[in-house]
């Protein structure tokens, strides 16, 4: 007979919980004309920070809002995406440049440009890992970044469009 563990331990149950949902595509969209569609797409969190309360709560809403609406049978999205932050990114680049006695002029545009992507890379994930450990239910195949081709292209069109 199993016997369970006197104390939870969220780390064992939780993650590998959460691994199996994700694989089994149990928050994936799907489109169906005979249902009716209800989908958020995410403010997008920017690649320099982790998340903070205001995130925790408002993310908290948003997957309430979507767990319901995929209860009730609609075709449901919840779409993630990450915001590029350039100003905010670039200024950690350049901190970090600073720290080596360096400044973006002295490496040129290619290689701070090359830096920036890296640092992305590094740091972009931090926030959706944490998105993950709350379990918040994503569709993960579709999460986005607006430096992504297509999407970058879109961003511009809208800022030129609202100027």
């Amino acid at each position: 007979m199993n016997e369970l563990n006197k104390t939870y331990s969220p780390n064992e149950i939780e993650e590998k919980w959460y691994k199996i949902w994700e694989d089994s595509k149990y928050f994936a969209a799907s489109l169906d004309e005979n249902r009716e569609n209800y989908s958020i797409v995410i403010p997008p969190p920017n690649v320099t920070g982790i998340l903070h309360m205001g995130h925790i709560l408002n993310n908290s809403i948003q997957d309430t809002l979507v767990r319901y609406n995929r209860m009730t049978g609609k075709n449901t999205l919840w779409m993630p995406g990450c915001d590029h932050a350039g100003i905010a990114t670039q200024n950690k680049v350049e901190r970090k440049l600073k720290e080596e006695g360096l400044t973006k002029e002295d490496i040129g545009r290619e290689k701070f440009i090359e830096m920036t992507w890296d640092w992305k890379e590094k740091y972009g994930g931090i926030i959706t890992k944490q998105l993950r450990k709350l379990g918040a239910s994503l569709d993960w195949d579709r999460e986005r970044f607006t430096m992504d081709e297509g999407l970058s292209h879109a961003v511009r069109q809208i800022f030129v469009d609202l100027y």
